[in-house]
């Protein structure tokens, strides 16, 4: 087997399996179904005037819905729906707050986060009309414009969880502080005022939810963190962020880990040149990099991401936590999580499982297409998923800065991975419908990798430690239900990319709509394997010629190689995440292929733009693209010489 450097790959068999299969299906893809068949999205129209930048989304008791915005106003929408075809209107329920970023009901009332403190509206004369704003507990605020707090989470005792983001240096503007109380925690608080410290180690904690009565929340890529995640935060957890160990020594704190302890493990990166702090920078081709689950041997209190969302794939800045309660009404994936994205306005879908006590799981792609950043969601009581969007301050895909839509599920069953779970030397993938034995049985149907992410002060990682799997063989259950995937290489804590492009549903013959699951592997489950006696290991003539391809020696890269087509690009702009950002022709989260065309660059300045960005070049974006490392010199010079060719 090829030796793998910690931060490159060859993935010249990688790419030609998919390449060929994406060739062969190019076809039959054209009148494939697409997710507007299973899952409907609609827009609900605003009065002019009003600026629905959605902070919050509840469903009330009644039917009606409360929609909080970050310029600070709450309003009580009826008939969201639009049922029988008659518009919804909009009353203002309460005005002036200071950014709301989340809603909760409880005890008759209305609960939001401001900047500084946790608010009960409260309509004491019935007309919808908030008439008492209280303050349920504050807490300090710099004033720094990062210092966004977030919730509240209703908890099944009946208080609040409210998360508080970090704020950035003065000199130092990439690096995450906690200058006042609690910022980088989560606070617990009671209906009389009592706040409880109760986790720090977040950085930008916009997302949240709770998972059978336990707290959850995502969190975004930054310095400290290698990509976006979910966490599970039990009381006195570390999420991994330090800026909220500054108040550890708080006598209320549960955590006892200081800023020194942690700092005397790992460098913080603080340099001066010429008397001004220089930025950290990812080290490429770093010999002996940190990680967290190493990291962790010595500080314990470390949490690692139950679930990874690997940048740039699954989102870029995650958002809300929904678990799917609605007994059906929303589909097959019932009590399955589902997670938001603001910059690539979509959301994903999570299924969580404990191996040895601790949480991990699988990630799949879900939705995507909305009008701008989703940030909240909540489900009405018909299975309605409304989603409330922003992306000010951000940037997003989209056509709006903000908006409000909802999902409906049309009564038909996708072709989907319903869930993974992890096995002692695979995973077992469950689907939603019985798949074609010939397709899932053929080793040429999966192919995919296995990485990491640094632990550093840089912003950001890229995936690290790279390794191919190695699939030795499957088995498909009697009813077509199961397969099980049995890996020669699997790995515990790294995240392992699979994609089954080949898998055939059995009645329509369809592939799966979203054919890539992310699964992070925290603990490998003890018991039997399946012998290999049992395992399928056909192969038919595709893949045997990809393997010819893959031992060939490969070429010495060059700018005059042949230009690939809009096909043969196709699987190295998704295995080296381009599509997350960048379309062929349409704007979104950065600037079309064709637009980077007409810049003119010739393929080595492409190339060198990827690894290292220059956001100063396209102002127009808010979303700055993050240094592309990760991506082999020979592949680069391929989407160079792609892009260059779409010139008009």
């Amino acid at each position: 087997m090829k030796t793998f450097t910690k931060n490159t790959i060859s993935a010249i068999g990688i790419v030609c399996l998919a390449t060929m299969l994406i060739t062969t299906t190019a076809l039959s893809a054209q009148n494939a179904p697409t997710e507007d068949d299973y899952y409907r999205l609609t827009t609900v129209p605003t009065p002019e005037g009003i600026h629905m930048e959605g902070g919050g989304v509840l469903s009330l008791p009644n039917g009606n819905l409360a929609v909080c915005t970050r310029r600070g106003d709450v309003w009580i929408i009826e008939n969201p729906s639009m049922a029988n075809g008659v518009p919804p209107t909009f009353k203002k329920f309460a005005s002036g707050l200071h950014e709301p970023l989340g809603l909760a009901y409880h005890d008759q009332a209305l609960y939001t986060a401001q900047r500084g403190e946790l608010t009960k509206l409260i309509d004491t004369n019935g007309d919808d009309i908030a008439d008492e704003y209280k303050t349920i507990y504050a807490w300090p605020v710099s004033t720094h414009y990062h210092e966004y707090s977030f919730g509240p989470v209703l908890a099944p005792d009946n208080t609040f969880f409210v998360t508080a983001n970090v704020a950035f240096g003065n000199e130092e503007w990439w690096r995450g502080e906690s200058r006042v109380p609690w910022r980088a925690w989560t606070m617990k608080i009671t209906e009389d005022g009592k706040m409880e410290p109760w986790a720090t180690g977040m950085r930008s904690p916009a997302g949240y939810g709770l998972v059978d009565g336990e707290l959850f929340y995502t969190e975004n890529q930054g310095d400290w963190v290698g990509s976006g995640a979910i966490w599970h935060l039990p009381k006195g957890a570390f999420a991994g962020h330090p800026a909220g160990l500054k108040w550890t020594g708080h006598e209320d704190s549960p955590i006892k880990l200081t800023e020194e302890e942690f700092y005397s493990k790992l460098d913080k990166r603080q340099v001066k040149v010429n008397g001004r702090y220089v930025k950290p920078e990812n080290i490429m081709d770093e010999e002996n990099p940190d990680f967290a689950y190493e990291i962790k041997k010595s500080l314990p209190e470390l949490k690692l991401p139950a679930v990874i969302l690997p940048h740039g794939i699954l989102g870029i800045s995650n958002s809300e936590i929904k678990v799917d309660k609605t007994q059906g009404k929303f589909g097959p994936f019932e009590d399955q999580l589902l997670v938001g994205d603001m910059g690539q306005s979509k959301i994903m879908r999570v299924v969580l499982e404990k191996v040895k006590g601790e949480y991990q799981g699988v990630a799949f792609d879900f939705r995507t297409g909305f009008q701008s950043g989703v940030m909240r969601m909540d489900f009405d009581s018909q299975g309605r998923l409304f989603v409330g969007e922003t992306n000010r301050g951000w940037g997003s895909a989209g056509t709006t800065n903000s908006g409000l839509e909802y999902l409906t599920w049309t009564g038909r069953t996708p072709f989907e991975m319903k869930t993974v779970r992890a096995k002692p030397d695979g995973f077992e993938i469950e689907f939603t419908m019985p798949v074609d034995k010939a397709s899932a049985e053929d080793l040429d149907s999966y192919f995919g990798k296995s990485y990491i992410y640094k632990y550093h002060a840089a912003y950001g990682s890229p995936q690290t430690n790279i390794e191919e799997i190695k699939i030795k063989g499957v088995k498909v259950s009697d009813d077509g239900m199961k397969v099980y995937v049995a890996i020669d290489n699997i790995r515990q804590y790294y995240v392992h990319e699979i994609m089954l492009p080949g898998v055939k549903a059995k009645e329509s013959g369809n592939t799966i709509l979203h054919p890539t699951l992310y699964y992070t592997l925290n603990n490998i489950p003890e018991g039997t394997v399946i012998p290999a006696s049992e395992l399928s290991t056909k192969r038919s003539s595709l893949l045997k010629k990809a393997v010819s391809i893959k031992k060939t020696a490969p070429q010495k890269p060059s700018a005059t190689d042949k230009v690939l087509s809009d096909t043969e690009v196709q699987p190295l702009l998704m295995t080296n995440t381009c599509v997350a950002c960048h379309h062929k022709d349409k704007r979104v989260i950065g600037p079309s292929f064709t637009e980077i065309s007409k810049r003119n660059y010739n393929n080595e300045k492409i190339v060198e733009l990827i690894y290292n960005p220059q956001p100063k070049n396209w102002p127009e974006y808010a979303t700055p693209m993050a240094p592309m490392p990760h991506v082999p010199k020979d592949e680069a010079l391929k989407i160079a010489g792609w892009i260059n060719s779409l010139k008009k």
